[in-house]
């Protein structure tokens, strides 16, 4: 029997074809970079400051109404620059003060950040009147007026009169929780007289913009959240339809990658939808629609509700007791609960000692490798066993290179379970990882305390470090090449080339090598991580860094393969009793072989 020594000839085919396709896509993808802004041609504004309101003007939003007659209104807090427009009654700017959002001609996170601006944002209230005409809040205009920390804003329509009162907490020792919230109250007068309606249609269209470095990151982490079951339950949805329509929504928010825009309605919304689609070129990310219904009170609407614009830090959101936490999509399960109460309390217990970022991440990897190292010791341990029966392995699969593949890997067991040697205390060690790993996924790019810290050629941890910028864009790379993936890539062959010597190949015909597989492996993650945040590459880097010193201490410091083989050969003197798991394996490979033996006398007949 031949064994599988790798690629063989179709398949270094139809790689040669995979690449002349890819340089297909490189080209293709040249010159798209250049187009990912279009010009705009500039808004030119006019502002007039009358009784503390200001007149502003709005174009392309409502062809009836003259520019002169819109006005806007401000509130402010520490945390908070709030814009209202008189055409709607709406909110129509939106700054978070204390954080700053991504430049791409400077490259760092220079600019004022913005939530809601250029009208990015609309909502209104939708009903009809009596002769069956569709009226929306947003097509009213209303007239403003400032008081304090209070911006009324009133419409009349047909002789009904439609306030919405606007309330921002300025009180500079209040709590924080309390300064990024928005009190939203809607009042009619009159409004039974125009319709008979018993609820009113809440619409919002909302253009997620972008604010962070890593466009496809942060369009990832854009989607709809929302909680219901008086609070208790949450979902999100990042997919093209929402649809709860059985569920009274207490609140519904659009969620970015470390901000989120979030409005709740004391009453809830019901019979809700949405839909959402990605915007792959310019200054936005994803649009979204959301509908859901309000109830109104014999054809009046007096209702109460709260806008929140907030950065997803976890403390603060917890501070609001309304599930807004569960926004961070830290992970489900124990892989949540780990980096709320492992990782990020260990991060912020090291950044507390004064060190910058990038050497927090290198601790507490440290950390995580001396937690791990036990299990570590057994696999390197059983990794030399493995190398001192080698030679019994490789004599059994010569004596039976002719035979049944049944019995040569009977044979290898018996070895095994002889020596003492248990293969699957192997897998330990990776099924460990694999957790880990996706908890580290999700922290790295989610943990707001990381947004905008440097380290070296990184400037932003929680997104890709560019410093090798390329001309054109390659599929699934980019148009740059991460420092930092290059060398976790790098660490990575070099570590599965020292532990991929122990590996039995396959004997039968036909199997893949798993050694070409295992080399394939680093290759595919350089993909993966070009495109991810920075500080996981630098993790990893340092993470497998560790694991080639420890190998290389346990093999030449801890462990003495003379004393292994002595070890060995006590096991075999020593009566072996199987394992349920090896009593398994025998009695179905027997099984097997009589199965085998059955159909080729069948054969023979």
């Amino acid at each position: 029997m031949q064994q599988n020594k790798g690629l063989d000839k179709s398949q270094m085919i139809s790689f040669s074809v995979l690449c002349l396709i890819l340089f297909g896509f490189m080209f293709y993808f040249q010159n798209k970079q250049q187009k990912e802004e279009a010009a705009k041609a500039p808004q030119h504004k006019t502002e007039q400051t009358q009784n503390g309101v200001k007149q502003s003007q709005v174009s392309n939003i409502n062809p009836n109404v003259t520019p002169g007659a819109i006005q806007s209104a401000n509130l402010a807090n520490d945390e908070l620059k709030i814009e209202f427009a008189s055409l709607g009654g709406q909110v129509s700017k939106v700054e978070l003060t204390k954080y700053k959002a991504y430049n791409q001609k400077s490259d760092v996170a220079d600019l004022p950040l913005y939530l809601i601006t250029k009208n990015n944002s609309s909502y209104g209230f939708q009903f009809k009147d009596k002769t069956g005409k569709t009226v929306n809040t947003k097509d009213l205009v209303f007239t403003p007026v400032v008081n304090g920390n209070v911006a009324t804003l009133t419409a009349n329509f047909n002789g009904a009169v439609i306030q919405f009162v606007y309330t921002l907490n300025n009180n500079p020792k209040a709590e924080l929780k309390d300064k990024y919230a928005l009190d939203f109250k809607v009042k009619t007068q009159g409004l039974s007289k125009v319709t008979s309606d018993n609820k009113a249609d809440f619409i919002w269209d909302y253009q997620v913009r972008n604010v962070e470095k890593g466009r496809a990151q942060e369009q990832s982490h854009s989607e709809f959240s929302y909680a219901f079951n008086n609070y208790k339950d949450y979902d999100y949805d990042g997919r093209t339809t929402m649809d709860e329509d059985a569920e009274t929504l207490n609140w519904i928010g659009v969620k970015q990658q470390f901000f989120s825009s979030v409005l709740e309605s004391k009453a809830g919304f019901t019979q809700s939808k949405g839909n959402q689609e990605n915007i792959e070129e310019g200054e936005y990310l994803k649009k979204l629609n959301f509908e859901g219904f309000v109830s109104m009170n014999g054809g009046e609407f007096n209702q109460d509700f709260t806008w929140y614009f907030m950065p997803l830090d976890l403390p603060l959101l917890k501070s609001y007791d309304k599930n807004f936490d569960e926004i961070l999509p830290l992970g489900w399960s124990f892989i949540g609960a780990m980096n709320r109460y492992f990782f990020m309390p260990m991060y912020n217990f090291i950044a507390g000692w004064g060190l910058t970022a990038g050497w927090v991440i290198f601790l507490m990897t440290i950390i995580v490798k001396l937690i791990l190292s036990p299990i570590m010791y057994k696999q390197h341990k059983l990794s030399a066993m493995m190398r001192v029966i080698r030679p019994e392995i490789d004599e059994a699969n010569a004596k039976f290179k002719d035979a049944d593949p049944m019995k040569k890997q009977q044979a290898t067991m018996e070895i095994y379970r002889k020596a003492g040697v248990n293969q699957m205390a192997g897998c330990l060690p990776a099924l460990v990882q694999i957790p880990i790993f996706y908890a580290l996924f999700r922290f790295f790019p989610n943990f707001i305390d990381l947004r905008g810290k440097g380290f070296w050629f990184a400037k932003d941890l929680t997104a890709y470090d560019d410093l090798i910028k390329l001309p054109f864009k390659i599929p699934m790379l980019g148009d740059h090449l991460s420092v930092f993936a290059i060398a976790c890539t790098v660490v990575i062959l070099i570590y599965t080339v020292m532990t991929s010597g122990n590996m039995q190949q396959p004997q039968q015909e036909g199997m893949p090598n798993m050694k070409v597989l295992m080399y394939i492996f680093p290759i595919t993650f350089l993909f993966f991580l070009n495109t991810s945040a920075s500080g996981l590459s630098w993790y990893y880097f340092v993470s497998n860094a560790i694991n080639i010193l420890i190998i290389l201490v346990i093999k030449y410091v801890i462990l003495d393969e003379k004393k292994i083989h002595a070890q060995i050969q006590a096991n075999k003197e020593k009566p072996k009793s199987e394992s349920k798991f090896q009593k398994r394996m025998r009695e179905m490979m027997e099984k097997a072989q009589e199965q085998q033996k059955t159909q080729q006398g069948n054969r023979k007949k």
